[in-house]
């Protein structure tokens, strides 16, 4: 396969460092031609703004949808964000690994996404009609692509366990993998999330290494989080509704997916 790995941390020499080289060196090992973002040393610009358009009008007033649409269909989006599309494009399978900053990705990652997925890129694609609601939600610009989160945090798997004061992992990531990755068509893996980094020493590491590793080796075959797709019946159109009979008397992230009538939990 082909991956990419988009990466956000700013130290090199940093566990998210040594991470990163060493699924880097494990995909290759298995095969895989691999390709790295590595935002900070890139110098991401993380501003979506309206310089991203190369030929944007001067005095015009900056419309974020509109503009982002008329550079990407007319070829004249900033080089950075063309190439990382490109990159996109070229991938089977895309990890984001990043530490878990203030409850999500660092800034810098989420202004990748930002500017990255365009309009007509990764959103604002398909038909709006009684029936469909757009390419996304499973399908879209990067249906049939797999994609990941490797996460690190500072705090035990215990504070994001279902009763933890910081709130269910799954919550937390739910944004960034249901609406990120899933919404432009990824078919999403369930996270890797890695705890306690401040007290992970030598012989941790070596433990910590062989369990990315696995999930490493089974990224082509391992089953993605049955998030439910929009246009598949699931939901009323055009309210985007989960439909009545489906998940009775249950709200939240949980109903999204299509394991929820049998009670399994999310991811």
């Amino acid at each position: 396969m082909n991956v990419l790995i988009v990466y956000a941390h700013p130290e090199p020499q940093s566990l998210n460092g040594s991470l990163k080289d060493f699924s880097v060196h494990r995909l290759q090992q298995g095969g895989h031609s691999v390709q790295v973002s590595d935002l900070y040393a890139m110098r991401w610009k993380p501003a979506l703004d309206a310089s991203d358009n190369t030929v944007g009008a001067a005095g015009a007033r900056f419309e974020a949808s509109a503009d982002s649409r008329r550079a990407f269909e007319r070829g004249t989006q900033s080089a950075d964000i063309a190439g990382e599309q490109d990159k996109l494009r070229w991938a089977d399978a895309v990890i984001l690994q990043f530490p878990l900053w203030w409850f999500s990705m660092p800034a810098i990652l989420k202004g990748w996404v930002d500017r990255v997925y365009a309009c007509g890129f990764a959103y604002g694609v398909g038909e709006h009609s009684d029936v469909r609601w757009g390419q996304r939600y499973g399908e879209g610009t990067l249906a049939g692509k797999r994609a990941m989160l490797v996460v690190t945090t500072g705090g035990w798997a215990s504070h994001y366990g279902p009763r933890g004061i910081n709130g269910p992992i799954d919550d937390l990531l739910f944004p960034i993998q249901h609406g990120v990755l899933f919404y432009p068509g990824f078919d999403v893996l369930p996270p890797h999330v890695i705890h306690r980094t401040g007290k992970i020493d030598d012989a941790a590491f070596e433990r910590v290494c062989e369990a990315l590793g696995r999930r490493l080796d089974t990224l082509a075959t391992t089953a993605p989080i049955p998030f439910r797709r929009q246009n598949g019946g699931d939901y009323r159109i055009p309210e985007l509704t989960l439909q009545p009979e489906l998940a009775p008397g249950a709200s939240g992230f949980g109903i999204h997916l299509s394991s929820a009538e049998a009670g399994v939990p999310a991811v």
